[in-house]
């Protein structure tokens, strides 16, 4: 399922340009040389990707447990179901369960420190700009989140998030160099399209539990189990 976060990315990197395009807009970064210029968006680009990569990690050591106790599947399932209700749940339920005010606190230092490196134009700076921004809450990148749960490593999740990272990096690059194609209501009509396409990484995710034998994205029960024991079993010599 490693593939469906380099497609989650790529395809809510659209509602990126929404949340972070007007960060990327502004970064520090139009006055230098076009060397200058590349170093210094690939070292935003990075400080984002890590800063997806470390949540993947910290969550990815939630779905090893989940893995070790056997819930796997269930739990492949129950992510999709969370996805695609994400996707059909009227709005104002989902503002209901929002993060809550020490959240908000958070949220508030990070914007202020993004506001104080926006000042400075120093390679350093676009890291941290770039690895604050990744902690910027984000409806697409809970979504990630939710899929790297579903990794049975630590390290799976923090490859996960990695790869959704990645897929954001095109577009997050094109609003950049060409901010004047994309107006307002450009970006207004590719978000109506977007939840369409998170509909399917859930349906993904439900077909992959179901174990229904169908290679690559619905792995039998027998298949799957298979994968776990040669994950966690060693084999044992019998003399």
């Amino acid at each position: 399922m490693l593939y469906s976060a380099f497609l989650l990315g790529l395809l809510g990197s659209f509602h990126c340009i929404g949340m972070c395009g007007p960060i990327a807009m502004v970064l520090p970064v139009h006055k230098d040389t076009r060397a200058s210029k590349t170093i210094k968006i690939s070292l935003y680009h990075i400080g984002r990707i890590l800063a997806y990569g470390s949540i993947g990690l910290l969550f990815g050591f939630l779905g090893k447990g989940l893995f070790l106790s056997g819930f796997q599947q269930r739990l492949s399932i129950i992510i999709g179901v969370i996805i695609v209700g994400y996707i059909l749940l009227p709005k104002n339920w989902i503002r209901k369960i929002e993060v809550t005010t020490p959240l908000y606190q958070i949220v508030g230092r990070i914007k202020s420190g993004l506001g104080s490196r926006l000042k400075k134009n120093s390679f350093s700076s676009l890291f941290v700009i770039g690895f604050l921004n990744g902690y910027l809450p984000c409806g697409m990148v809970y979504m990630a989140v939710v899929g790297a749960i579903a990794m049975a490593t630590p390290q799976q999740g923090f490859l996960y998030m990695l790869l959704y990272g990645v897929g954001t990096i095109p577009l997050m690059t094109m609003i950049i160099y060409f901010k004047h194609l994309f107006s307002i209501k450009f970006r207004n009509n590719i978000q109506k399209a977007i939840p369409y396409f998170v509909f399917l990484i859930g349906v993904l995710f439900i077909l992959r539990g179901l174990g229904a034998g169908i290679p690559y994205l619905s792995p039998s029960d027998a298949s799957l189990q298979l994968q776990n024991n040669g994950a966690t079993c060693a084999p044992i010599e019998v003399n």
